[in-house]
């Protein structure tokens, strides 16, 4: 019965409402700011690597700890090894990666060292270390084979007791 009576009341309440607008009420208008009429340029959103790195909580690691590990891509796939870390004249530290376009995976002195490698030097600021590996998060395929080969003229070895700064990623 209570359910009856409040049906009455809403049939009640909505027949006394207009059901049609009239002339007199007033248009809906929706305010918006001016649009874009192009979407942003890709160089504006992304920030440079070194900001990156900073956004990745860079810890410090003893430089002997990096030689060694595998340099993954976004996919997963062994890139290279780590052979030494440098320090270039004007201050930058890179990884320096042999780096074949094939068999990227294969250790150096290992049954596929036949593979014709290269040494790359890979930039700090767009890697970060994930437990025993080395992600290139910013640092794709196709930059690796742009990548000059390194010479051993263009910096120096990091000793292996120097700790230095490296972002860190997570899954």
């Amino acid at each position: 019965m209570p359910n009856v009576v409040m049906l009455v009341l809403l049939l009640a309440a909505f027949a006394g409402a207009p059901i049609v607008a009239t002339a007199t009420d007033k248009p809906f208008r929706v305010a918006a700011a001016p649009q874009a009429t192009e979407p942003p340029r890709q160089e504006e959103q992304e920030p440079p690597p070194e900001v990156k790195m900073q956004r990745r909580y860079p810890q410090p690691v003893r430089t002997g700890d990096l030689v060694g590990l595998p340099v993954l891509d976004w996919l997963d796939q062994t890139i290279g090894y780590v052979r030494e870390v440098v320090r270039t004249p004007d201050g930058k530290v890179k990884l320096i990666v042999p780096y074949s376009p094939r068999l990227g995976w294969a250790r150096p002195g290992g049954l596929f060292d036949w593979t014709s490698r290269r040494p790359v030097a890979v930039p700090l600021e767009t890697v970060a270390i994930l437990a025993r590996q080395i992600n290139a998060m910013d640092y794709s395929r196709e930059q690796f084979d742009a990548t000059p080969t390194w010479n051993a003229a263009d910096g120096k070895p990091i000793p292996p007791d120097e700790k230095i700064l490296i972002a860190i990623a997570r899954r």
